[in-house]
């Protein structure tokens, strides 16, 4: 990665640093949540979306915290 994309990548993560966590509170789960609701509103189906691959990384940090603080039912 050059400088120039580092400074680039930098200024989006001001942005988006609130929003993309790893979920340890049941708050930031949630938030998540209510993201995730909005980007399938936006991206449906469209693999091509530009942000189908942010939905998908957010659907992962949210099964995540599913996997350790959920409970499954047998």
């Amino acid at each position: 990665m050059t400088t120039v994309e580092m400074e680039r990548v930098a200024r989006a993560w001001s942005d988006l640093a609130s929003w993309l966590t790893i979920p340890r509170t049941e708050s930031d789960y949630h938030r998540l949540v209510s993201l995730l609701d909005a980007l399938i509103d936006e991206v449906g189906e469209d693999e091509h979306h530009p942000l189908a691959s942010l939905m998908d990384l957010v659907g992962t940090l949210i099964e995540r915290y599913e996997d350790e603080h959920v409970p499954q039912l047998v």
